[in-house]
């Protein structure tokens, strides 16, 4: 069974922030944000809204959530999908909660990798 993949509205971006920052609020605000600190980086994905004009961030990307039959681990990110977008030459960044999967793809590649996506016999909206 494929993926479904459903495209979040927001346009999100990913900040890269020194790793002993305190956490700011701007990181937290919004539907969507997610954090984490390693001992070189803290990073942030957030809606592009929220970001300061002083902070180091990347592209525009666009999401989708990932929802499949297996939950926790997909299979898709190391398998099917992540071999789809490869074969493609489409940048993935997945972010993984305890039950659903999160895509990031540059905002300018959404089209393509909802296209890929759904050649591999997943649902793409």
């Amino acid at each position: 069974m494929g993926l479904t993949l459903t495209t979040i509205p927001e346009t999100l971006t990913i900040c890269r922030l020194q790793p002993n920052v305190e956490l700011p609020a701007w990181a937290m605000v919004g539907p969507f944000w997610s954090i984490t600190r390693t001992p070189d980086e803290l990073s942030i994905v957030v809606a592009k809204e929220s970001v300061p004009a002083d902070i180091r961030a990347g592209r525009r990307v666009a999401s989708a959530e990932a929802r499949g039959a297996d939950p926790l681990v997909r299979r898709w990110y190391s398998g099917i999908g992540y071999g789809t977008a490869c074969s493609s030459r489409i940048n993935l960044f997945a972010i993984s909660t305890f039950d659903t999967d999160y895509v990031l793809v540059a905002s300018d590649r959404l089209e393509d990798a909802r296209l890929a996506l759904s050649r591999a016999g997943h649902i793409a909206r």
